[in-house]
């Protein structure tokens, strides 16, 4: 007997309530609309509230996802947030996500922390622990507030990045179903922590003093965008190459929103029309984990995923990471 397949059963996905525009951006930091738009092709974000916490909005997208597949919360088996902002330092979000939903003690419950590429990691991790046999449902979630992150002051980081979350649930492929995963691949590049790090706040600085790094993100941003293109691009056609698949088979790639300039490259490379890239990065910025299956939701809700297509999964985060996955819908 073959071992069981396993599909996205459901989506969800939330984003916050404030929606910050280029325009009120300019207000705060010395950029423009004109500016962010034609380097990014940001219009605007979503900002949590102070009193929203990553595990708020993971929870948010999670109840919808559990909703849409008909799986209840005493299904799941296990539960992985894919996130670089979780709510403490200690216990894991995945853990205050348990609380919250009511899932099972005997859940086995714990973060990921890939940064952008989070959501492809949790998502092969998720994928490999079903396969083991000794789970069946899984929750896993991409849940981000990068407004706690970031340098307002700063316009290299500031202007790209937004609050969101999104979440799918996994299990065993109904006879008949579609959404089942046929692959998935990670990479890491460790020794370029520098391109793209939080310095402050670890092990190496825990309580930042006078002249230590700060709690901000910080990026160079040239670097981080030759880097972004290579390894999109090795990671789309190795995942392809693998499993057989001519890029004119893929029927839509949901690339990590990260910049338009980035997915104009992975588009050219992969000699596909602009249409068959899912693209919700003008009105969401980066929303780093959630970006993927917020955008996944967002494609299936549009019917950009009929029966029968192939969908291609890539991103690239701090680390730095980056993979790629597929899925026959």
């Amino acid at each position: 007997m073959s071992p069981p397949s396993y599909a996205i059963l459901g989506t969800g996905s939330y984003a916050p309530a404030r929606i910050m525009t280029n325009e009120d951006l300019s207000k705060v930091v010395d950029t423009s609309d004109e500016w962010i738009f034609s380097r990014t092709g940001i219009k605007e974000r979503h900002i949590a509230a102070d009193d929203e916490l990553t595990s708020d909005m993971a929870t948010a997208a999670a109840e919808k996802a559990l909703a849409d597949a008909k799986v209840t919360p005493d299904q799941i088996d296990i539960c992985i947030v894919a996130t670089l902002t979780p709510d403490l330092p200690m216990p894991s979000t995945a853990c205050i996500v348990q609380a919250k939903l009511g899932l099972r003690h005997d859940v086995a419950c714990f973060d990921q922390h890939a940064a952008c590429s989070g959501f492809i990691y949790a998502l092969d991790t998720a994928w490999a622990l079903l396969q083991s046999g000794r789970y069946r449902h899984a929750l896993v979630i991409g849940a981000e507030k990068i407004s706690t992150v970031l340098d307002w002051s700063d316009r290299t980081t500031c202007v790209l990045f937004g609050d969101a979350a999104g979440a799918v649930v996994l299990g065993p492929s109904p006879e008949g179903s579609t959404a089942e995963i046929i692959g998935a691949k990670l990479y890491s590049e460790g020794g370029n922590t520098e391109l793209l790090c939080i310095p402050g706040g670890g092990a190496a600085y825990p309580v930042p003093g006078p002249g230590d790094p700060p709690k901000f993100m910080q990026m160079k941003g040239r670097e981080i965008f030759k880097f972004a293109v290579r390894e999109m691009e090795d990671a789309a056609q190795d995942i392809l190459e693998q499993h057989q698949i001519h890029p004119d088979e893929v029927n839509c790639v949901i690339p990590h929103q990260a910049n338009l300039r980035i997915i104009d490259s992975l588009a050219k490379f992969l000699k596909l029309p602009e249409d068959r890239f899912f693209v919700n990065l003008e009105r969401y910025g980066n929303t780093s984990a959630a970006s993927i299956p917020l955008a996944i939701d967002e494609a299936r809700r549009s019917g950009r995923l009929p029966n029968g297509s192939i969908s291609l999964f890539v991103a690239f985060g701090a680390g730095l990471t980056y993979g790629s996955a597929l899925v026959r819908w």
